[in-house]
């Protein structure tokens, strides 16, 4: 509450950022957007030229060299010897999906046989084996001096994608605001790192928030993650209970903040009295009673989630 008064009294010095209107209602400024200076763009500019040009396959030899990625691609019948030009061909297979190619297009290209390639995508290519590689790419990259400049790994964000497809899909919704046919989402968790370390399909009518802590409590990587951001469509009161439960912080963006109910936990008085301010756009009175009668259930849901005995969802 001291941190709301606090935003509020920014007026006084002039910035009018956050206020409350004559009704009593919080009034939020757009922010402006930021200029950038022609230096930094000369700047980007110059850097961009200092980069050489390299064909994607030999970054990604490189990058396994680094990292051992395609080891964490296994066969799916168990352990099993891995041939010499094995790692070629996840190789071809990752680019081909990676690049919408198709691994008869992929096929033509390398000179790899389409049998082999399908072949490798059957046995080698599962959701569990790429969420491994992930992780090992990104925990290298964690580990690299030049990361900590961008972030220490713990704060991240999540926010969706929406994409029409063609032919039958079980996720696949209508949605006429978005597509013509058919559409499903795509739900993504990015550390200020600026690593992707989660990614869900999910079905476009569906609110985000329920997915929010997928990839969080289930996140295999190092990440010290311990503070999370989402837009409006991935909040709800269960969300922040949540978050709080296991330790960690929800700092969403939230539109129409100024339209949104605020609770107290004291009587309207002595809130005003104590917060002048802010105390007036206090307008309800939680409910603590109900939390205390559920205070239990909380808890295990809250250690359920966070120790893997039961999905956040």
């Amino acid at each position: 509450m001291g941190d709301l008064e606090k935003v509020l009294d920014n007026r006084k010095a002039g910035t009018r950022e956050v206020r409350p209107s004559a009704g009593g209602e919080l009034i939020i400024t757009p922010l402006s957007a930021e200029d950038i200076p022609a230096e930094a763009a000369a700047l980007k500019e110059e850097l961009s030229e200092l980069l050489t040009l390299a064909p994607i396959a030999s970054l990604l030899v490189e990058l396994d060299r680094r990292t051992g990625f395609l080891d964490c691609l296994t066969h799916a019948g168990g352990k099993q010897s891995r041939s010499p030009e094995l790692k070629r061909n996840l190789l071809a297979v990752l680019i081909a999906n990676a690049t919408n190619l198709g691994l008869v297009r992929m096929a033509e290209a390398c000179g790899i046989s389409y049998d082999i390639l399908a072949w490798t995508q059957e046995w080698y290519i599962r959701e569990e084996n790429l969420s491994a590689a992930n992780a090992a790419v990104l925990n290298y990259h964690h580990r690299l001096p030049l990361t900590q400049v961008f972030g220490g790994g713990t704060l991240s964000s999540s926010d969706g994608q929406r994409f029409p497809v063609k032919g039958k899909s079980t996720t696949a919704r209508a949605m006429k605001k978005y597509f013509a046919g058919q559409g499903l989402s795509t739900y993504t968790h990015v550390s200020d790192q600026h690593t992707t370390f989660g990614t869900k399909v999910i079905v476009v009518t569906r609110r985000e928030a329920h997915y929010v802590l997928d990839e969080i409590m289930g996140n295999k990587t190092d990440l010290p993650v311990t503070e999370h951001a989402t837009d409006t469509h991935g909040v709800t009161l269960v969300n922040f209970a949540l978050f709080d439960l296991a330790g960690m912080q929800l700092s969403p963006r939230i539109r129409d903040l100024g339209k949104i109910t605020l609770y107290r936990m004291d009587p309207q008085r002595d809130v005003n009295s104590l917060w002048p301010t802010a105390g007036p756009l206090l307008t309800q009175k939680i409910n603590t009673g109900l939390i205390d009668e559920n205070w239990d259930d909380l808890l295990r849901l809250a250690g359920s989630t966070k120790f893997g005995h039961a999905p956040p969802r």
